[in-house]
């Protein structure tokens, strides 16, 4: 591939270059052949042509204009690839799904780009599409956020989020010498495997997701002081007895919240506002 595709930086593209890693990729991602894959950003092709033999289908969705026409030359040999040329964040998941994959499950297997991480990765889970699992390589930083527990380093919204979706599994880490070019930090590959109904009851879920970033927006008050703060309708005294309703301390932080006790809150919340 001509040196013009790797000194391309817009796209946050890093290319694997040790095969052993897409190999082990699809190996722990748990994708087989009753499967058809999403993959996002298939770069140059390392990923996909690991996938095709072991899935039904693959549709590679690539952003970069310059790469499809070396992809389909690499991917002619590979019947079951499809390539689109489109930005995934534009793409309607729905339609896609429909189209190429029939009522076959589906997994997403990425190597993402470390700028556009976590918008891929609420797209894909917002969306309730039905993916059966998403196994994506990350910033090595952003997989121990994602990984944390309530209370632990790195737990935040985002961690909190997933957490109602999916549950997620470190699987192993790619240091930066495997890339070219070369990255500055390290990454690791995580498996989110989605469940068919979360694991905790919201009586609204926007609500819910409302009281997570409500939490996390000023880190530095107590929850109370941060719902108080966020929430027009509440003053301190109904946010305090809506935290000892839950069992919590008053002056807790939302760090060390598992999304149990967030969905216990908004659902007081919402009691609350509908008094």
């Amino acid at each position: 591939m001509s040196e013009q595709f790797h000194k391309k930086k817009q796209y946050g593209q890093n290319f694997l270059t040790n095969a052993a890693i897409p190999e082990r990729i699809v190996r722990e991602s748990g994708i087989d052949d009753s499967c058809g894959v999403l993959e996002i950003g298939p770069g140059l092709g390392a990923l996909t042509t690991k996938l095709s033999p072991v899935a039904k289908k693959v549709v590679a969705v690539e952003i970069d204009h310059d790469l499809i026409d070396p992809l389909q030359k690499i991917f002619a040999d590979y019947p079951n690839i499809t390539l689109i040329e489109q930005d995934i964040m534009k793409v309607d998941l729905d339609t896609l799904l429909k189209t190429y994959f029939a009522d076959m499950p589906v997994c997403v297997c990425a190597n993402l780009p470390y700028y556009i991480t976590t918008p891929i990765l609420m797209k894909l889970l917002e969306g309730k599409h039905g993916f059966r699992s998403i196994t994506v390589m990350v910033q090595k930083e952003v997989a121990e956020r994602l990984c944390a527990g309530h209370g632990q380093d790195g737990y935040g919204a985002i961690t909190a989020s997933i957490g109602y979706y999916a549950s997620v599994k470190r699987l192993f880490t790619v240091t930066a010498g495997n890339f070219s070019p070369k990255p500055k930090v390290d990454s690791a590959v995580i498996r989110l495997d989605l469940y068919q109904t979360p694991p905790v009851d919201v009586a609204d879920e926007s609500l819910f997701f409302e009281v997570i970033k409500a939490a996390f927006l000023q880190r530095r008050k107590t929850l109370c002081n941060a719902l108080t703060s966020y929430f027009p309708y509440l003053d301190k005294e109904h946010t305090a007895s809506i935290l000892e309703q839950c069992g919590l301390r008053t002056d807790i932080r939302g760090e060390m919240l598992s999304i149990d006790s967030f969905a216990k809150i908004s659902n007081l919340i919402k009691k609350e506002k509908n008094i």
